[in-house]
């Protein structure tokens, strides 16, 4: 649990959030690429327009704002925004996680020693313990929580009265949130992926902040392999740079964009090692499919979540993969992509189709 009153420093040190298992450099790095304020944050435009305008009524009131949920894949934004809503409100964070928070005790002392106005983000909501979110119901919708003395027939509940607070609540997996705790949240904003020209403007952000030198061509073609993410694209800039600095002449140019992300195992679709593992396996080892997810994730050795959460989302997106009653699928674009001739289609059988990255604006595109 951290707690920050300036907006720079909490952005910088957040990204031991997202990033825990890289390196200090590389945390740092991405850190400082995050936007600090609303009207710096790139695409997703519908939900950045509402949230401004939450946040902007609830500070001519002179009231703590509704609270905020924010759902969408990994990597296209949730935290930055998070951190946003405090530095918009000019008010301090205090910045947890839901796997934290195992115990009803655990949530009781951080709600205690929250200040007016103070923001609480809670990523990976829900991930909380049902103990703890019960708990969260009350505090969000009345500010107080009752905190238990003593066991048995001879425990009592004392109300301890909460300063008013905004909660943040991030995830990924919307709905394994229970409808109360959903309720509760006043706004509720869902992140799609990028489109190519936001991912465009985010790439030249960042080249201009990492002070690479970067040509259009190159900006372009990492957009264009970045699955929509702003993460990825910035992570493979990085790498792109990297490649130029020891292979190249220093400048990410498109030769140096192609090397370095083929080195990296991104192909010119945007799939990684794991997005082939996982076609290799529908189609090479079970003639297609439909196969569960469960065998689908011992055959390229990784969890269920992973492939559910890392790999499936994209996959299906761009028309790789179908998700049917009786298992994951290979569409033919799968087959092909992998050099193969997919059979011929069974009778009723679901044919995919990819679907455009999102329009800019926070909705689905097509």
């Amino acid at each position: 649990m951290t707690d920050y009153d300036d907006p720079d420093s909490m952005i910088e040190a957040t990204a031991r959030i997202v990033d825990a298992g890289g390196d200090d450099d590389e945390r740092r790095v991405e850190a400082a690429l995050r936007p600090r304020r609303l009207s710096e944050f790139p695409g997703q435009t519908r939900v950045c327009d509402q949230l401004a305008l939450v946040l902007e009524a609830a500070k001519r009131r002179g009231t703590p704002p509704d609270h905020v949920l924010l759902s969408g894949p990994p990597g296209l934004g949730k935290t930055t925004l998070a951190l946003i809503v405090a530095a918009e409100l000019e008010q301090p964070i205090r910045i947890t996680s839901g796997p934290a928070i195992q115990h009803a005790g655990d949530l009781a002392s951080i709600l205690s020693s929250l200040a007016e106005g103070e923001v609480l983000f809670l990523d990976e909501i829900h991930r909380m313990a049902r103990a703890a979110e019960e708990m969260l119901y009350l505090a969000m919708e009345d500010f107080r929580v009752d905190v238990i003395v003593g066991k048995g027939p001879g425990a009592t509940a004392i109300p301890l009265e909460l300063p008013a607070f905004t909660v943040v609540g991030a995830t990924t997996r919307s709905g394994l949130l229970p409808a109360p705790l959903r309720d509760r949240f006043g706004f509720t904003g869902h992140l799609d992926f990028y489109a190519v020209a936001d991912l465009i403007r985010i790439l030249r952000r960042s080249a201009g902040l990492l002070k690479v030198e970067a040509t259009d061509a190159a900006i372009a073609e990492i957009a264009r392999r970045s699955r929509g993410t702003p993460r990825i694209a910035n992570r493979l800039l990085r790498r792109v740079r990297d490649w130029a600095q020891v292979h190249g002449r220093g400048v990410a140019d498109e030769q140096a964009a192609h090397a370095a992300l083929a080195l990296f195992d991104v192909d010119d679709r945007g799939l990684d090692r794991l997005d082939r593992a996982v076609l290799e396996a529908l189609c090479r080892r079970f003639g297609g499919g439909p196969v569960g997810l469960s065998t689908l994730a011992v055959a390229v050795g990784e969890e269920s979540e992973t492939v559910e959460t890392v790999a499936e989302p994209f996959l299906v997106r761009e028309g790789f993969m179908i998700r049917t009653p009786r298992g994951r699928a290979a569409a033919p674009l799968a087959w092909t992509h992998l050099g193969l001739t997919p059979p011929p289609p069974e009778a009723g059988t679901p044919q995919a189709l990819p679907l455009p990255l999102g329009d800019g604006d926070g909705r689905f595109g097509g």
